[in-house]
């Protein structure tokens, strides 16, 4: 996969397809294959005429990992995904993001609005506001010794997961002890961008995507039909709301 430099830092994105860019931005613990080649998304988008960057995190994937929570944040992360447009020398572009991800697209409709055509914020709803719970569990299963010391249910998850994607486990803690800056409603309302909420309608750490909604001038709201916030990601409902959505840009 290639690469690019930031401030010292090696950061591994994919690059396919021709036409309009989109840029994907996956989810805390995952990495660019788990969240979107292996479900089917890059292929989907490729064959529907465009052209498809994702980027691995940092922390995450073959990006560079860094231990010190000072280094983690959405709003550092957002400035990664738009210096690999700046890399690429994309001016604009769709931008698509789960969960972590979508705070991360938010971040960057904020930072730079005009390079925003239009915004997917998957796996989250009114979460992008306020936060998606204690993260304590999570350091804690992702620091244990095993994962047969873990004895919380989410913790337990979110290790296994880490452990299945082979991710360092100190650089995810790290990223999850990072401040996690608020996005205020009022911040919220400025992102203009046309955008499309897809969140699954047993997705119990999304929040509930129609108060995300409300507060922003060009949303709509995709209900992914039985999907929980792991398994929504690759669901077929999903990909065609997409396509139609960014089909009316093209």
């Amino acid at each position: 996969m290639p690469q690019f430099s930031r401030n010292g830092a090696s950061f591994s994105y994919l690059d396919e397809g021709e036409g309009d860019p989109i840029l994907l931005i996956h989810g805390f613990a995952s990495n660019k294959n788990v969240n979107w080649e292996y479900p089917g998304w890059v292929d989907v988008l490729v064959k529907d005429g465009r052209r498809v960057i994702a980027i691995d995190n940092r922390g995450h994937g073959d990006s560079h990992k860094y231990h010190d929570p000072a280094d983690y944040g959405a709003p550092v992360m957002a400035d990664d995904a738009l210096a690999l447009l700046d890399h690429l020398q994309i001016d604009q572009a769709d931008f698509m993001g789960y969960s972590m991800g979508t705070r991360i697209s938010a971040f960057c409709a904020l930072k730079q609005p005009e390079r925003v055509r239009s915004l997917v914020f998957g796996g989250m709803g009114y979460g992008v506001v306020t936060g998606v719970g204690n993260p304590e569990p999570i350091i804690e299963a992702l620091l244990a010794d095993r994962l047969s010391d873990v004895s919380d249910r989410t913790g337990r998850a979110f290790r296994a997961f880490a452990e299945q994607t082979g991710s360092d486990r100190r650089a995810l803690a790290a990223c999850m002890k990072s401040t996690r800056k608020p996005i205020l409603e009022e911040d919220v309302a400025r992102i203009a961008a046309p955008t499309l909420i897809a969140v699954g309608t047993k997705d119990e750490v999304a929040g509930d995507p129609h108060a995300l909604a409300a507060l922003m001038p060009h949303a709509t709201v995709l209900e992914i039909p039985n999907r929980d916030h792991m398994v929504a990601v690759g669901d077929k409902v999903f990909k065609q709301g997409v396509l139609e959505f960014l089909e009316q840009f093209s």
